[in-house]
């Protein structure tokens, strides 16, 4: 429908081995190439004559020049299904087609291999743990590389490089400290001064490195529910990472079976289904309708996800995430209280958890966390 997909996500989420598996015909340039950098950094013009379309240009926010010749590239051609651009750093990206390529790109996010993937190409992990553990860079399986050691070289190379070329960080040791207090509050409301004094830095030197986070796909925020149900809700957002592998590295977790008796498993088994819901509006091409509820008192909601009517209107689904493997009455306890103050019904109540299976009760419905978007 464009002249121009742009594929973003995750260093190494695989955003390059899928636009080639799928247009092995098209061309294929890659702009960490130094050469090739090099030509087009100082001719941009003569760089897309060689590439002129049907090219997947990998790394394109290397030459943020190219993005203003692209537009005028396009534009000349009039044509749909030109280009497909891949980059990792979201925020050089998202700079240079904002300025130059609105409405010229689609936009789509490609994160790390997602339980369904997984599961349907039987590389799933058996339980539970050794799923946060594992986590879902492509690499790990296809190069069966041990997650403990993925995840460590990993971190080095996202210091020592992604964030140098996306901010001047002085204190590399200090950001480094910082993303593993981030790990240590994953589920929790964000409380920026606090998480400045513990790394012993700024807030506004905290701001500036959650953005980094964010901007390069290492952890993200789900905001409170905006409905005005009380007017007594919290304002913070809930902090959450990408992948719980990554996650799990920095929490100096050092096998599966550590989480079991982990004081974060519960938030950790939260991070890893709400991470199946946003890949399931991403592999959509959609932008995830999330947001949790928390009221003054304490009382939560772990997810609210917002689907659509076929009339337009706003509906609701509340979400509990809970690590346990039986039912308990106290499941639906926060449930019940959201569904009275929004006036929902059981069916839009819901709990998450570890069992095998499916139960409907008067208040809502159990399902297991294997059967999650199962219709049944």
């Amino acid at each position: 429908m464009y002249p121009i997909v742009t594929i973003t996500g995750p260093r190494q989420s695989g955003k390059t081995t899928l636009s080639r598996m799928l247009l092995p015909e098209w061309n294929y340039v890659s702009l960490e190439d130094p050469e090739i950098r090099e030509f087009c950094l100082s001719d941009c013009k003569g760089f897309l004559k060689n590439y002129s379309e049907h090219t997947i240009i990998d790394e394109a926010q290397r030459v943020p020049a190219l993005f203003s010749y692209l537009q005028t590239h396009i534009d000349i051609a009039g044509k749909k299904g030109m280009y497909i651009l891949t980059g990792s750093q979201n925020l050089n990206m998202m700079e240079s087609i904002s300025q130059s390529l609105a409405g010229r790109t689609s936009i789509l996010k490609l994160l790390p291999f997602s339980y369904e993937e997984q599961k349907n190409a039987d590389i799933l992990p058996q339980t539970i743990e050794e799923q946060i553990f594992t986590g879902g860079y492509p690499r790990i399986f296809d190069s069966h590389i041990p997650p403990e050691q993925f995840y460590r070289d990993y971190i080095n190379l996202y210091v020592e490089r992604d964030v140098r070329q996306l901010k001047n960080i002085g204190n590399l040791e200090a950001f480094t400290r910082f993303i593993k207090l981030c790990a240590g509050r994953i589920g929790q409301l964000l409380n920026i001064q606090n998480l400045a004094d513990d790394c012993g830095i700024g807030a506004t030197t905290a701001k500036s490195w959650l953005s980094i986070l964010e901007t390069s796909f290492i952890i993200y925020f789900v905001k409170p529910d905006y409905r005005n149900y009380t007017k007594r809700l919290v304002k913070s957002p809930k902090l959450y990472f990408s992948d719980t592998g990554l996650a799990c590295s920095l929490l100096e977790i050092q096998n599966a079976k550590q989480i079991q008796s982990h004081y974060l498993r519960g938030n950790l088994f939260e991070n890893l289904v709400i991470n199946r819901f946003r890949a399931k509006s991403f592999n959509k091409g959609k932008d995830p309708q999330m947001a949790f509820w928390r009221d003054k008192n304490g009382i939560e909601i772990d997810l609210i996800e917002t689907v659509f009517s076929k009339d337009g209107r706003e509906l609701p689904i509340a979400w509990e995430i809970k690590a346990g493997s039986t039912y308990s009455p106290d499941y639906f306890k926060n449930l019940k209280h959201w569904a009275i103050l929004s006036k929902s019904s059981e069916e839009k109540c819901n709990v998450i958890y570890t069992g095998k299976e499916i139960l409907k009760t008067q208040y809502g419905n159990l399902v297991p966390w294997e059967k999650l978007f199962i219709k049944t």
